[in-house]
């Protein structure tokens, strides 16, 4: 049996029931402060479009990263900018109130292959075992 999902002692469908100022006091201060100063217009073109797309299978473009996410995002999927790209963010009921950034990191992993041009002698040695 799968356990239901819980954010601070609420379902989810108490959750989605809830007004924004409500969801608000649950949230950690930061993205409650943030709330409590209003949606940029970004933010509330954002939150529009999924409104107006919900249910359909359709990636929504966002550079808004800084948004937080809601219970009314759970089941999106949201194409968020990461500097160069937009990486595909799937929003389940475990990211609420967190960022949509937190999800598209901006960084790659560094993988090094062999030596390039301008390594010392000593460098370019690699052992065979």
């Amino acid at each position: 049996m799968a356990k239901k999902f819980t954010y601070r002692g609420l379902e989810f469908e108490q959750l989605e029931g809830m007004s924004l100022d409500e969801f608000a006091k649950l949230l950690p201060a930061r993205q409650r402060r943030s709330l409590k100063r209003g949606l940029t217009k970004e933010q509330k073109i954002l939150l529009e479009k999924i409104r107006r797309f919900r249910g359909k299978d359709k990636l929504i473009r966002t550079h808004a990263r800084e948004m937080t996410i809601l219970p009314e995002m759970v089941g999106s999927k949201l194409g968020v900018h990461r500097g160069n790209e937009f990486a595909v963010v799937n929003i389940t009921e475990q990211m609420i109130g967190h960022r949509l950034g937190e999800f598209a990191l901006t960084r790659k992993r560094v993988q090094h292959s062999a030596p390039g041009l301008g390594a010392t002698r000593s460098s370019k040695f690699v052992p065979l075992k």
